[in-house]
C-alpha cells in the first residue's frame, strides 16, 4: 500500500552532468555582466562626475553641501574650503561634502 503514495527514486545519467557544468559557467558569467552593467558602471561614472564637480570649484561658487546646507565659496585649499552661508558666517567643510554646484544667483532667491 506505501509503494503506491511513495514515489520510486531513480538514479539519473551520468550524461547530463558535463552539460549542467558549462550552463552553470555560462550563468555565472551572464550575471557578472548584468553585474557590472547595473551597479558597477554606473556607481563608477558618478564617482568620476563627483571628482571633476570637486576639481573644478572656484571661489565665488554657489554651493550645496551633502547636509543640505547652501553657500558661497570664499577659499578653497587641498582638502577643505570655507563656505559662507550667511553674512559673516563662514563654515569649513569638507570638499568631499559638495553635493552640487548650484547656478548663479541662485542664494538670492532662496
Amino acid at each position: 500500500m506505501l509503494d503506491l503514495l511513495i514515489s520510486q527514486a531513480h538514479a539519473q545519467d551520468a550524461g547530463g552532468a558535463a552539460g549542467g557544468g558549462i550552463a552553470q559557467i555560462v550563468m555565472l558569467v551572464g550575471f557578472v555582466v548584468i553585474f557590472y552593467f547595473l551597479l558597477w558602471r554606473p556607481q563608477a561614472k558618478r564617482a568620476k562626475q563627483h571628482k571633476q564637480l570637486i576639481a573644478n570649484l572656484e571661489k565665488g561658487d554657489e554651493i550645496v553641501i551633502g547636509g543640505g546646507l547652501v553657500g558661497r565659496v570664499t577659499k578653497i585649499s587641498d582638502e577643505f574650503l570655507s563656505m559662507e552661508v550667511a553674512d559673516g558666517t563662514t563654515v569649513n567643510v569638507q570638499k568631499s561634502a559638495v553635493a552640487a554646484v548650484l547656478p548663479k544667483g541662485t542664494i538670492k532667491s532662496i
